[in-house]
């Protein structure tokens, strides 16, 4: 086991380097297989601190160094700001290190192990779950989203949602602690690394598929880097004659590809409408831009057809914090003047919405809701059989950003068991099927097209659209019951010196 860094330039230098080392995991790195072996140096760090103080602060300065690396695309607009917020997520981290050294720490037998196994994951869950909070920046970067493309991985999705992946990355990681340092434990650290192969087996061959139910043709319209809105839609419009003859069943624009409210705009609707004439599909248009019917700005997905619009519109719900509003604009306004935050909040949407047109019934998402497992859940509970994202990470062109982003979908299509279409503004666009597989080739973000793909549609259910966040649920649980049991221990040895003591000072009282 390495040493705890005798230096403080190494104490304070290695923590952050540690946590940062699972983003390679990430698009655009991709290197996936790294995140089953790239918490142990943090973990080695945390078990060989010299007190569980010292374990949480290199903790919380591990989850620093993770949140800064997996965020750092966000410097051109947040600046220095990001490093602040990166800090006050980092101490999400603070807990699972004290957690860590308490578990992992001296020479723990087999016991001990075991319940680190389980201890160690959940305590990272927790630091998941509230850093999903969308006030917070939403669930971007989960540690299970890693594997988007590892399919015994979206199976496990599909049980478990990224939860159950997230915990099982960590437990590997954990197991592989007591391989490589803690002899006492080894045999239990090989039971559970089997136990974890055991349970994606069983995933693999046990847990429903998604049934086969045809296929439906989606155009996705790509519209490239623009100077206006003007040029957008123009654009939009040239792509779109393209598909005339193709059959498609629905054609998708990408996120704020009007810039307009079409409801006061009826010569912009007119030649929408004229386009789902011409191609014999109506168009999922994206509209950023000041409502006539009630204050604010809204991002929305609107449906067009070939008779105009046909009143089924989605709201955004969950919005970029910093890039669509600034929370405690009063207090944190300040942040316009720094980097890119919006100059204006966008209003909330009130409820998810799924639309139906001849005879597909989809549910829209925008931007970075696709980063939370539970509103593509509860559309597919709502009877949606695709979910059809519309993303722009425009300001993100030459980052890690687009290909994050797109990854995202291959997740929530798996855990749905619904074909999820990521179709953005200009790159990466890319499509998925009901298990999460690829379909067709992914538009990069140098594309500028209308294309055409064949998704398969599926029917049945999932267990996680069934029994939905049962890992987080089974995480908080056995942190409460270890909570509970410390709690008792300490109670027990606070109990035995008092009786200590009274039994010391008893012969001198007689």
């Amino acid at each position: 086991m390495p040493p705890w860094p005798a230096s403080r330039w190494a104490r304070r230098a290695l923590p952050p380097v540690a946590g940062a080392l699972p983003v390679l995991a990430f698009p655009a790195p991709a290197l996936w297989w790294l995140a089953y072996v790239a918490l142990l140096p943090w973990l080695l760090l945390l078990r060989a601190a010299p007190s569980g103080r010292a374990a949480a602060l290199a903790g919380w300065s591990g989850g620093t160094g993770f949140m800064l690396a997996m965020h750092h695309w966000l410097m051109p607009s947040l600046h220095v700001f990001i490093v602040v917020l990166a800090a006050l997520l980092g101490l999400l981290w603070l807990p699972w290190g004290w957690l860590v050294h308490r578990l992992l720490s001296g020479t723990p037998g087999a016991g001990r192990l075991a319940a680190a196994v389980v201890l160690v994951p959940s305590g990272w869950l927790l630091a998941e779950l509230v850093r999903s909070w969308e006030y917070l920046g939403g669930p971007w970067g989960l540690l299970g989203a890693s594997q988007w493309e590892v399919r015994p991985a979206l199976r496990l999705a599909s049980v478990g949602g990224v939860w159950l992946v997230s915990f099982l990355v960590v437990a590997v990681n954990t197991a592989l602690v007591a391989l490589t340092a803690l002899p006492r434990a080894r045999a239990a650290a090989l039971l559970a690394l089997v136990s974890v192969a055991t349970a994606t087996g069983a995933a693999w061959a046990w847990a429903p598929r998604p049934e086969p139910a045809g296929h439906t043709r989606i155009a996705v319209v790509q519209i490239g880097e623009t100077q206006s809105r003007q040029e957008r839609f123009a654009r939009g419009e040239e792509l779109t004659r393209r598909l005339a003859g193709r059959d498609p069943d629905l054609v998708v624009w990408g996120e704020s590809s009007v810039g307009y409210d079409l409801a006061g705009r009826p010569a912009l609707v007119r030649r929408l409408s004229a386009l789902s004439r011409l191609t014999g599909a109506p168009l999922l248009v994206n509209v950023d831009a000041q409502r006539s019917d009630r204050p604010g700005i809204y991002k929305s997905s609107v449906l067009v057809d070939e008779r105009g619009l046909t009143g089924q519109r989605y709201d955004k719900m969950r919005l970029v914090p910093f890039g669509e509003y600034v929370p405690a604009r009063s207090v944190l306004g300040w942040a316009t003047s720094v980097g890119r935050a919006a100059g204006e909040d966008r209003r909330r949407g009130q409820e998810p919405v799924v639309m139906r047109t001849r005879g597909l019934r989809f549910g829209p998402l925008i931007c970075f809701e696709t980063a939370f497992p539970d509103m593509t859940r509860r559309l597919v509970a709502e009877g949606a059989r695709m979910v059809v994202a519309q993303s722009s990470t425009s300001t993100f062109q030459h980052s890690w950003a687009p290909e994050q982003h797109a990854s995202l979908a291959a997740l929530r299509a798996a855990e749905s068991g619904r074909p999820v279409v990521h179709a953005t503004l200009t790159g990466v666009s890319a499509l998925y099927g009901p298990g999460g597989e690829r379909v067709g080739a992914p538009m990069g973000t140098g594309t500028s097209a209308a294309r055409l793909t064949e998704v398969p549609s599926a029917s049945g259910t999932t267990l996680y659209v069934r029994c939905g966040d049962w890992t987080v649920r089974f995480a908080l649980t056995a942190l409460a019951a270890y909570g509970v049991v410390e709690g008792a221990r300490a109670a027990r040895a606070r109990g035995a010196r008092g009786r200590s003591q009274l039994s010391a000072t008893a012969p001198a009282r007689r």
